[in-house]
């Protein structure tokens, strides 16, 4: 399979200066979807014996909220999707641009807090020449959120 080493120009995926061992993930445009969720980080699991596994990063703000001041069901939602292609950039499956998400399944299991950072664990299950099969948790600190699995067809050559 194509591996991807650099994102379109209009991605950022860049070491981030505070945070050693993690990628700045969005948009550099500010009026796009992405920068509503806030500053995004991604890290891969380099672990030959297991499945690729990555881990991406958001702190929700009171704008992610709703009216119980936890995490909105939308917002989270959004960041799972998010999240999806940010693992798949982080394994070097996918550039940037015009992948799209196919199907997200979510079961919600917890609110999340506003304030602190939540974690989305995303697991490689199946690469095919087309598709990405992916599954994993969001949590915040020993708390899980939410589960989910999704399937992202990779961009058309």
């Amino acid at each position: 399979m194509e591996r991807y080493d650099d994102p379109r120009p209009e991605f950022l995926y860049e070491e981030h200066p505070d945070h050693p061992g993690w990628m700045r993930w969005g948009f550099k445009d500010p009026t796009r979807y992405n920068a509503f969720l806030g500053e995004m980080m991604v890290r891969a699991e380099d672990n030959p014996d297991s499945r690729p596994r990555a881990f991406v990063r958001m702190t929700p703000e009171r704008q992610h909220s709703n009216l119980a001041d936890r995490m909105h069901g939308g917002a989270l939602l959004g960041f799972i999707d998010v999240a999806l292609f940010a693992a798949a950039r982080s394994f070097g499956l996918i550039g940037a641009g015009t992948a799209v998400t196919l199907d997200l399944n979510t079961h919600f299991i917890g609110g999340g807090r506003i304030g602190e950072a939540v974690e989305a664990q995303v697991e490689l299950l199946r690469e095919t020449g087309r598709l990405l099969f992916l599954r994993g948790l969001v949590v915040q600190g020993s708390d899980t959120v939410a589960e989910f699995s999704g399937t992202i067809r990779k961009p058309g050559r």
